[in-house]
C-alpha cells in the first residue's frame, strides 16, 4: 500500500499537521494534560471542521489506549466512576446542542466555563488558603462531570475541565494521569459511533490515523518520560496555566484561524 492509500490527497502541510498533532496528543494522554488544545488548532487549520474532529478523536482513543497500558494500576476507580454517569449525561447535551445551537455561540461558553472553573480552584487554593482540603460534595463532582462530558462532546475540549477537577482531588501525577487515562478511554470510545453518524470520522480518515500509529506511540513514550522529570509542584502549574490557555484558544478560536 502506497502513501496514496492512507493520505489521499493530503498536501504535504496537512501531512505535517497530521504528525505533528499525533506526537501532541500522545505526550498530552501519558505525561502533559493540557496541550490537548494545540492539535484542535493544528487539524482545524488544516482541514474541514468537522473532518479535523474526526482525526483527532480516532488519535484520542489510540493514544488511550497506550496510555491506559502504562498507568492503568495508578487510576482512583471510586472517583472516576463518580465522574462517569455525570459525563455521560454531558455527552447527550453536547450532542444534542450540536443539533440546535451555532458553534460561534458554543465556544465563548464552553472556554468562559473552563476560565470559571479555573478561578474557582486559584480561589480554593490560594486565597481561601484551604490547599489540602478535597470537596467531598457530590454537586461538585456532577458540575464538573456534566461539564467535561459536554465539552469533550462539542469540540474534543473535556481536558482542561477534567485537569481542574483533579487538582482539585489532589491526586499525585502519576494518580492523576492514571484517572485521565481511563476516563477519557471510556468517554472517547462511546463518542466514536456518535462521529461516524454524524460523518466527522469516514474510512479515509480513519486510513490517514491508521498510518498515525507509530506516531503517536512516539509522542507517548515521549510524555511518560517528561512526567518522571516534572516535580508535582511545578506538573500542577503547568496544568493550571495550560488549562488558562485553552480556554483562550477555545473562546478566540475564529482570530486564531483564517
Amino acid at each position: 500500500m502506497g502513501a496514496a492509500y492512507f493520505f489521499g490527497d493530503m498536501s504535504g502541510w496537512q501531512l505535517a499537521a497530521l504528525i505533528l498533532s499525533a506526537i501532541l496528543i500522545g505526550i498530552n494522554k501519558t505525561g502533559v494534560p493540557g496541550i490537548g488544545t494545540l492539535p484542535v488548532i493544528i487539524l482545524a487549520l488544516s482541514f474541514d471542521a468537522r473532518l479535523s474532529t474526526g482525526l483527532q478523536l480516532v488519535m484520542l482513543c489510540t493514544a488511550d489506549l497506550m496510555a491506559v497500558a502504562y498507568y492503568r494500576q495508578y487510576a482512583d476507580w471510586k472517583l472516576v466512576l463518580r465522574l462517569l454517569p455525570w459525563a455521560l449525561g454531558g455527552i447527550g447535551m453536547g450532542a444534542v446542542a450540536l443539533e440546535y445551537l451555532d458553534d460561534s455561540w458554543m465556544r465563548p461558553v464552553i472556554g468562559g466555563i473552563i476560565l470559571l472553573m479555573v478561578a474557582i480552584h486559584f480561589g480554593r487554593q490560594y486565597l481561601l488558603r484551604n490547599d489540602d482540603r478535597v470537596p467531598r460534595h457530590w454537586a461538585f463532582t456532577a458540575f464538573f462531570g456534566l461539564m467535561a462530558g459536554f465539552t469533550t462532546q462539542m469540540a474534543n475540549a473535556g481536558g482542561p475541565v477534567m485537569a481542574i477537577y483533579l487538582l482539585a482531588m489532589r491526586l499525585p501525577k502519576n494518580n492523576y494521569i492514571g484517572c485521565c487515562a481511563w476516563y477519557f478511554l471510556i468517554l472517547n470510545y462511546l463518542k466514536l459511533p456518535i462521529f461516524v453518524l454524524q460523518e466527522r470520522i469516514t474510512w479515509a480518515s480513519f486510513r490517514a490515523d491508521l498510518a498515525m500509529l507509530p506516531v503517536v506511540l512516539l509522542g507517548a513514550w515521549c510524555g511518560v518520560w517528561i512526567l518522571k522529570k516534572i516535580p508535582q509542584r511545578g506538573f500542577e502549574w503547568i496544568i493550571q496555566i495550560l488549562a488558562v490557555i485553552g480556554a483562550l484558544v477555545v473562546i478566540f478560536k475564529d482570530q486564531l484561524l483564517p
